[in-house]
């Protein structure tokens, strides 16, 4: 069945991780689209900020409904909330997520575990209660993986872990329902090293400070390839120019890129400074930023992802181009890692 989706200013959308990073940056570009939002974060008082900000002068209609998404009842009272405000909903969107920096074998299992609870179960359990609604009134569901979906770096072993599972899990789902001729889209996001509290956020077993290798992106990129998907039927995006890149490198080239990163990407990820991030893994940050500001240069565009969300002639014109820079990017991210070695 073809899966038609509504415009944004026709749509009811659910989203988590809703007040922090990129999830806020949805959240604000959505509401300014006209769409009716239902905000899911653990932060209640966060929440209550956000819903007011967007529904001032006009704005469209805004709930919330502070729940952890690793308790599958607690989501499923926010869905049963949403359908008894809004009527249903057109569009899922699973966003939460926290990292841990550390090596593999320091972090602890009950750590792991909590971070596969948000990021693995978080998934698992949004999109179960939202196939049930959308298969009977169509729409989209959108799970937010990364580009270490495709590919593993040091440090953050249960982080490329979950986002491992969240990929494998987002596949077979999507085969399933399109076995069962349901009108749901399934789409996998998949962003580079993205300008939001994710350092800060993070819990760090390290002496050092964490940071994102170059290049980093802006938030609202990711905004909008999360609400393309959500009006355009699409199997996976990646965010980034970077995010490709990295990504076919990896099954391309696996004993190279392990190589590679063997030799550039613990010291990549570190600055020359003590640790001083908070912890996020267990509660929510109570603030509503968009951006950590401490990332370097940050790309406001993605000439790449751009490109990518192009209808299909303007995005073959634009491909060639877009390689090029592809290849540019690469040859800068390897020279500034070498040189930060």
């Amino acid at each position: 069945m073809r899966n038609r989706l509504k415009p944004l200013r026709e749509q009811t959308i659910v989203l988590t991780g809703a007040t922090s990073g990129i999830g806020l940056a949805t959240a604000r570009r959505a509401a300014k689209a006209g769409a009716r939002l239902m905000l899911i974060s653990r932060d209640e008082a966060a929440l209550k900020s956000l819903a007011e900000e967007l529904s001032n002068d006009g704005g469209p209609d805004v709930a919330y409904t502070a729940a952890d998404v690793g308790d599958e009842s607690q989501l499923q009272a926010a869905a049963d909330a949403t359908i008894e405000r809004f009527g249903g909903f057109d569009t899922w969107i699973n966003n939460a997520g926290v990292s841990i920096y550390g090596r593999c074998v320091d972090v602890t299992l009950e750590d792991q575990r909590k971070l596969f609870d948000t990021n693995y179960w978080g998934v698992v359990n949004g999109s179960r209660i939202a196939v049930k609604h959308l298969r009977e009134r169509g729409g989209a569901l959108v799970n937010l993986g990364s580009e270490l979906s495709d590919v593993a770096v040091p440090l953050q072993g249960p982080y490329v872990a979950s986002k491992h599972a969240v990929k494998g899990f987002t596949d077979s789902l999507r085969i399933e329902l399109k076995d069962d001729g349901a009108p749901v889209s399934v789409t996998l996001i998949k962003p580079a090293g993205i300008d939001t509290m994710f350092v800060e956020h993070a819990k760090n077993y390290l002496e050092q400070e964490p940071k994102l290798p170059p290049p980093v992106y802006a938030p609202d990129i990711v905004a909008k390839a999360i609400l393309h998907a959500a009006t355009h039927p699409e199997r996976d995006i990646y965010v980034g120019g970077a995010s490709r890149m990295m990504a076919g490198f990896g099954q391309r080239a696996p004993r190279l890129y392990d190589a590679i990163a063997s030799k550039l990407g613990i010291k990549s990820q570190l600055k020359d400074e003590p640790r001083s991030s908070g912890d996020a893994l267990y509660e929510g940050s109570g603030t509503l930023r968009e951006r950590s500001g401490r990332n370097g240069r940050v790309r406001e565009t993605s000439l790449y992802t751009s490109a990518r969300l192009q209808p299909a002639g303007a995005r073959a014109a634009l491909t060639g181009v877009a390689a090029v820079m592809l290849v540019m990017a690469a040859r800068r991210f390897v020279r500034i890692s070498r040189d930060a070695y």
